[in-house]
């Protein structure tokens, strides 16, 4: 599966949140998110944990005209306190992220709403590329492109504040 992806600092989730819903977006839910990293070869490897449920998330990104198209796979854990467990020990911890998600959709697009600890208040917009649509668009992204523009500029957000790097990467570099 593929996303279509914007990640970029917010000073005020309560503003963004009726940006969005002035364009139609749907708060969908709340959570609470714990993701583990884990040391690997290629990409990334998180364990999510979101109760009552998991999942094991494993995603490469490329930059794809000043946003990120991110190919990813997701597998439900069963027991994930002895995954993590297990996972540290065979592959090692790179970084633990535990952030409150409120989600908003549209369509295809995902906005998230985070308060990430330790590091601030964030939006995530996340379009699926539907790959049947997409077939002859460059890299299958194009047709995800537009409401993620008309998302970003209804938020104020321009291309220079995108971040392209993970919640745990912004926490090794502080």
């Amino acid at each position: 599966m593929r996303n279509l992806e914007a990640k970029f600092r917010l000073g005020d989730l309560d503003a963004a949140r009726a940006a969005a819903l002035v364009l139609g977006y749907t708060p969908s839910a709340n959570f609470i998110q714990r993701d583990t990293f884990f040391v690997v070869a290629r990409g990334k490897l998180k364990l999510r944990e979101q109760p009552p449920a998991a999942w094991l998330i494993q995603y490469e990104r490329d930059r794809e005209s000043g946003l990120m198209l991110s190919r990813y796979e997701i597998v439900p854990v069963a027991e994930p306190e002895s995954t993590r467990e297990m996972l540290a020990r065979a592959l090692g911890v790179l970084a633990e992220v535990r952030k409150h998600r409120s989600l908003l959709t549209r369509r295809n697009v995902r906005l998230h709403l985070d308060r990430v600890e330790t590091l601030g208040n964030f939006g995530e917009i996340e379009a699926v590329v539907d790959e049947e649509s997409a077939k002859g668009a460059r890299n299958g992204a194009d047709s995800a492109r537009a409401p993620v523009d008309e998302l970003l500029g209804a938020l104020g957000v321009g291309t220079g504040e995108l971040i392209e790097v993970s919640y745990f990467e912004l926490m090794t570099r502080r």
